[in-house]
């Protein structure tokens, strides 16, 4: 749980209260919070936009072994079989043709521990990236889509008690 903290608190622009109050509130509220509108409203989409070759081939190379770990050691069941769903939901997110409520949606199997421990490394993924603009901005990009996905997963794990 810290390391989740600390890597929210990291790549983006809020607290650790904020974020433990964010991660304690239902999704339908999260999705109006103006804490994390202003985190996705302050993302550089064009810079985003620009830098996808080279997102796309960090995930390329870096999401095989990450799902593989998913898959071996957090005994998440179902894991994509190449890194193209990840790449493409997020083209569509940044070209407005994919919704965070879809995101949640195809997220739901993933157990919530699991989620919450992948995170970390998922985020860390970038770390390779030689422009600091360019990984930091990836970084806030996939954490802000990470932290709506820990909220859904909380409340789904809330309500199946």
């Amino acid at each position: 749980m810290r390391s989740l903290l600390l890597t929210f608190a990291q790549h983006l622009n809020l607290s650790e209260t904020q974020l433990q109050e964010i991660l304690s509130q239902p999704l339908t509220e999260v999705l109006t919070l103006p804490e994390l509108l202003q985190e996705l409203n302050s993302l550089d989409t064009n810079l985003l936009k620009k830098t996808l070759p080279t997102a796309g081939g960090v995930l390329a190379k870096e999401l095989p072994p990450f799902y593989n770990w998913l898959k071996n050691e957090l005994g998440v069941k179902q894991v994509p079989d190449s890194p193209d769903h990840t790449t493409t939901w997020v083209i569509g997110f940044l070209h407005n043709q994919e919704s965070l409520t879809h995101l949640v949606d195809l997220h739901r199997p993933v157990p919530p521990l699991a989620l919450e421990a992948s995170i970390p490394r998922l985020v860390g993924i970038f770390e390779g990236v030689e422009d600091v603009q360019v990984r930091q901005e990836w970084q806030k990009a996939i954490a802000a889509l990470c932290l709506v996905l820990v909220v859904a997963a909380r409340e789904q794990d809330k309500v199946a008690i």
